[in-house]
């Protein structure tokens, strides 16, 4: 036998419950002549009457009773089945995985999933930290968030905010060591992030108009942010870090912004999602929640 249409199950059900193929087509808002030709279809693929008609009514024979009553199971579970779609559309359900960034996302993102836990407890997050690039569809990730400047990708993405590059120092080295211009810096110990590309090389920018490329004397290379801030806290050397890290050291003082003058190149924080034409409110609830967040940082630092 063929597959089942389930359009004519519905019909036939219709049909049943109104003992008119009349009231059936009003219900369905179809005409009565698609009703009955579909009912008629559904007859002749089972090789069976299912409906006696007369001229005042329509009932079911006994195989249309008992198919009747399978059809009202079928039907309810069809439409349980589009009412939790429904749901899970309306509202944060299920599980939502995260990637980011180690030092971003511990610093952001953790607290963020907490605070998204406790507004959505339907849905659980689990938050996947790591500096390596992961793949989203092989690892099943509902969204990554990267920070810094974006490859050439087929992967969907949005700008969160932006983050700011600092060269920084532990006071005692700072006060050891003077610096005007961004080529005085040659003879001062640095840290390099083995995380970036060019971790030695540094484009300084004053203005309109100047411009400055350095090149640092590496003294340690540490391949985290995190380890790069830690190591900079212990006077290690000069270091490079994202304002979202540097901001708060810099504030009590355990840390200096050298050169405040001169800027480095800004970055950008994004959320990447693998290509769909439709967002589970899962992922929409929770970039909104970022969205919002990083408008608050961005405004105390």
């Amino acid at each position: 036998m063929e597959a089942i249409n389930l359009n004519r199950l519905a019909y036939f059900a219709a049909v049943a419950d109104l003992g008119s193929f009349t009231r059936a087509a009003e219900r369905l808002g179809i005409t009565k002549a698609v009703v009955s030709q579909q009912v008629s279809r559904l007859e002749a693929e089972l090789k069976t009457d299912l409906l006696v008609r007369t001229t005042r009514r329509v009932e079911p024979t006994e195989a249309g009773r008992l198919l009747h009553a399978r059809c009202i199971m079928i039907l309810r579970e069809a439409d349980d089945a589009f009412n939790e779609i429904a749901r899970s559309n309306a509202e944060p359900i299920g599980v939502l995985r995260i990637s980011a960034p180690t030092d971003y996302g511990a610093s952001a993102i953790a607290p963020l999933a907490a605070a998204f836990s406790r507004r959505y407890p339907a849905c659980t997050v689990e938050l996947t930290l790591s500096d390596a690039r992961i793949d989203l569809v092989a690892n099943q990730i509902d969204l990554s968030i990267r920070v810094g400047w974006l490859d050439d990708s087929s992967l969907q993405t949005r700008r969160i905010g932006g983050f700011r590059q600092l060269l920084v120092a532990a006071p005692e080295l700072a006060a050891r060591l003077a610096a005007d211009e961004p080529q005085d810096l040659t003879t001062w110990p640095f840290i390099a992030n083995g995380a970036l590309k060019e971790p030695l090389i540094w484009r300084f920018s004053k203005g309109d108009f100047e411009r400055r490329t350095v090149r640092m004397r590496q003294m340690l290379a540490i391949d985290t942010t995190p380890a790069v801030l830690s190591a900079a806290l212990a006077g290690g050397g000069l270091a490079v870090l994202p304002d979202f890290q540097a901001a708060e050291p810099i504030a009590s003082g355990r840390l200096i912004h050298v050169l405040p003058t001169w800027e480095l190149p800004s970055g950008g924080i994004h959320a990447v999602y693998p290509t769909a034409r439709f967002r589970p409110p899962k992922v929409t609830a929770f970039v909104t929640m970022l969205v919002e967040e990083a408008k608050r940082l961005a405004r105390s630092l």
